[in-house]
């Protein structure tokens, strides 16, 4: 009677830590020359169309960029600080808020250039987010659902009003065209404000780990020393900034900054210093797939980003809401 020899357990060989980072930027980069490649116009067709591509394609695509990472980061920071997944710019009033603001300032000052309407949105912006975290904390029942929803019912209250006041002064049709969330009207010296939130990612970058603490609770921040309302007052006007200036440039971007930093912490943890870029790669990746979607799907017209991006975010939303579920 012979004995069999042990069977060796097999091995999972483990990807290189460069490898996913490598493909993610790979990925980026394809559907950036894609965004680059794709329009109504052809360039080869006579010779104005070189410069056509630095007016038009690369301010849009550079704006997709931008408008997708600050959105994102925005999400990411609002979920920290009050500790719930379900809320962005978009689900707790933030944009409707800064739409109020744009539409106030196009009213009086009709001459004002995009810098002081993007100031005015933002603080509009801020003020919102402010009051949506005051009335939070006076909520005793703080479940997964009821956040987003008392800043959708905050939000809708600010757009039924916004609504009236452009339709009593003949601004509905110019509302509408904000709202929509297209790129198409970006050009080059109209996408430059943009990069103000280039410059707000760096700075979430640079406080990662005194927003990480201050979403484990007030409790805890305090305890180890943090002045937890400074940053939450500093959180705020990042993410009213972020939302103001998206919201001038191109309009809403729907459920970005739920779906992809939801994604990403799901499968990376909540340390928010190492999940930024990956939540900036992301949204970059959705906003640019989503564009050329809008762009070929009934070419050589135009679908808005927002529809589609309202589509892919919803149904991300509803399977969050149903994986979180309690069952039984």
């Amino acid at each position: 009677m012979t004995d069999s020899a042990p069977s060796a357990t097999p091995r999972i060989r483990r990807l290189p830590a460069w490898l996913p980072p490598a493909l993610g930027v790979i990925g980026v980069l394809g559907l950036l020359a894609l965004s680059l490649s794709v329009g109504a116009y052809d360039l080869g067709r006579d010779e104005f169309g070189g410069e056509l591509f630095w007016i038009t394609r690369v301010p849009r695509t550079i704006s997709l960029v931008l408008a997708a990472m600050a959105m994102c980061v925005a999400g990411l920071i609002m979920q920290l600080l009050t500790q719930n997944r379900f809320v962005e710019p978009t689900t707790t009033g933030t944009t409707e808020w800064a739409s109020l603001g744009l539409l106030l300032i196009t009213l009086l000052a009709p001459q004002a250039g995009i810098p002081v309407r993007m100031i005015v949105a933002s603080a509009a912006a801020f003020a919102g987010t402010m009051l949506f975290i005051l009335v939070l904390r006076r909520i005793k029942l703080r479940s997964s659902l009821i956040v987003p929803l008392v800043g959708m019912m905050l939000g809708a209250v600010v757009s039924a009003f916004t609504t009236y006041l452009a339709a009593s002064t003949n601004m509905l049709q110019m509302l509408g065209t904000w709202f929509q969330g297209s790129f198409s009207a970006v050009v080059r010296g109209r996408y430059e404000s943009l990069w103000v939130v280039a410059i707000v990612v760096v700075l979430v970058w640079i406080a990662a780990d005194r927003f990480t603490v201050a979403g484990l609770g007030k409790d805890v921040a305090t305890s180890v020393g943090l002045n937890y309302e400074r940053v939450v007052f500093i959180g705020t006007a990042l993410v009213a900034i972020a939302a103001g200036v998206t919201t001038v440039v191109v309009g809403f971007l729907p459920f970005l900054g739920l779906v992809v930093p939801n994604l990403v912490t799901m499968a990376r943890g909540d340390n928010l210093r190492s999940n930024i870029p990956w939540v900036g790669l992301g949204g970059a990746a959705l906003v640019l797939a989503c564009d050329v979607i809008g762009r070929v799907i009934i070419f050589p017209f135009e679908i808005p980003v927002s529809m589609i991006l309202g589509i892919v975010g919803a149904a991300v939303f509803i399977a969050l809401l149903l994986k979180g579920r309690p069952r039984g």
